[in-house]
């Protein structure tokens, strides 16, 4: 079984990239609070809806997703980078939507 749920806060401003097959996709790092370390974590959404392409560096977040590594080139060097591909992302203030996420979550995790 491969979930996560981060709660935490941007930690920089979501890039946004248009992919030649025109996909959308939306890259930030959310900022984790682990035992009183900070920890920044990648997160990478593919076609992001309307809502999240308004958040700002500083937003508390809720993201709901996968872990993935990636492979690729790189200056001709095979690299590799781990990051959580998002499928929901929600504001703690937005208690339907947190709901709806948190809801989703335990329904794979019962799965």
């Amino acid at each position: 079984m491969n979930i996560v749920v981060l709660r935490g806060t941007l930690s920089s401003e979501p890039i946004e990239r248009t992919l030649p097959s025109g996909t959308t996709v939306m890259d930030w790092s959310v900022t984790t609070d682990v035992d009183g370390r900070k920890v920044s974590v990648p997160v990478q959404w593919t076609d992001p809806n309307r809502a999240v392409q308004k958040f700002d560096e500083g937003d508390p977040v809720i993201v709901f997703g996968t872990v993935q590594r990636r492979f690729f080139r790189s200056n001709g060097m095979l690299t590799s980078r781990t990051e959580v591909v998002g499928e929901r992302v929600t504001k703690p203030t937005q208690r339907v939507a947190t709901e709806k996420l948190l809801a989703g979550a335990q329904s794979q995790l019962a799965g």
